[in-house]
Formats: C-alpha cells, sequence, structure tokens
C-alpha cells in the first residue's frame, strides 16, 4: 500500500530542494521527519510539509489502520522544476540584466515495509 503527496510551485530552486531530499531518500518516515526537523538547510520545511501530507494521505486510506506509522518509509521522492519567474534587475550604464525566479514540484511517495 502506498500514498503519494505533491507539493506544487514551491518558490524555491529546485537545486536547493534536492540538496536536503538527498538526505532523505528512501529512509523510514520516522526517522526522515527528525532529519529534516533538525536540519538548518531551508528547503527541508517544504520537505517536511509534503511528507507531512503523504502520511496524512496514507493513513486516511481504508486499510491504514491494519499499519503501524512506525514502518512506512519513502519510496520516491522527486524534486522537478517549475516554471520560472522572470524578473529584470537594473544594471550599470542604463541596462537591465534578466533575473529567473525558480519554482520546484516536490512529489513523495511513501509505501508500508511489506511492499
Amino acid at each position: 500500500m502506498e500514498a503519494r503527496s505533491i507539493a506544487k510551485w514551491v518558490r524555491m530552486s529546485p537545486f536547493k530542494v534536492r540538496r536536503a531530499a538527498d538526505l532523505i531518500r528512501g529512509k523510514n518516515v520516522h526517522d526522515a521527519m527528525n532529519i529534516l526537523h533538525f536540519s538548518p538547510i531551508s528547503s527541508a520545511v517544504p520537505l517536511e510539509k509534503a511528507l507531512q501530507s503523504a502520511v496524512a494521505n496514507f493513513m486516511n486510506m481504508e486499510d491504514a489502520s491494519k499499519v503501524n506509522p512506525n514502518e512506512l518509509f519513502i519510496k520516491e521522492l522527486r524534486v522537478d522544476g517549475g516554471p520560472m519567474l522572470k524578473r529584470f534587475r537594473p544594471a550599470a550604464m542604463g541596462r537591465a540584466l534578466p533575473v529567473r525566479k525558480r519554482t520546484c514540484h516536490i512529489s513523495i511517495v511513501v509505501a508500508n515495509e511489506d511492499n
């Protein structure tokens, strides 16, 4: 049994989010929550929120009452790039330089260890 959570249009660069995602990929959900909660990386906040949502989605399934929440693990964790907000900043000699404000989509699948 597995459940999915998708956080779209997170206003953070996918490179930064992947840095925290690599810390928890494939781990037990309880261990991953501890790692993210006490991590100084700022991108751990949206990852923790998406992970909590995936666990809540799992617990709201019909057969979830038979599963111990400590048996859940992260089966799949993907961080994809989203659309960029394109802005301009003033530069020297009257020019304008482009600024790309990146977004990302976080996709998490949790499953119990029986699968």
